[in-house]
């Protein structure tokens, strides 16, 4: 795959994406709709959220660094794009439950640095 195509395909994807939340957003009544509606609420707006932020980190990367291959530069933007998805629509998701607190969201965010840096470390061994 080129990076073109791969950049076509994850647009494309993250269009989808970005489709179905609005679509959520306008026809799922949160006051009446069970866990499904909110299921698709949340997920919808994390696979949204993730095709941006790869997208987006993607492209950063391509323009202003050129210390990794093509292949590595989009599994790290993928990966970052799902930890930022974990950390937007997580906070939101407490939000909604009374639970976002300025320390659960530290936790959150703390967690998900651990996980990168033991991603890192283990890559480089």
């Amino acid at each position: 795959m080129t990076t073109k195509q791969f950049v076509l395909l994850l647009g494309i994807i993250t269009l989808i994406c970005l489709g179905a939340f609005v679509m959520v957003l306008f026809f799922i009544n949160p006051e009446t709709t069970s866990i499904i509606g909110f299921l698709l609420f949340y997920l919808s707006l994390f696979f949204g959220i993730t095709g941006i932020m790869s997208l987006i980190g993607f492209l950063m990367r391509s323009v202003f660094t050129h210390r990794f291959e093509v292949f590595e530069q989009a599994q790290i933007s993928f990966r970052q794009g799902v930890f930022f998805g974990i950390i937007l629509a997580g906070s939101m998701f407490m939000q909604a439950n009374r639970l976002l607190t300025w320390l659960n969201a530290l936790l959150l965010v703390m967690l998900l640095t651990i996980i990168e840096f033991l991603i890192i470390s283990l890559k480089k061994t």
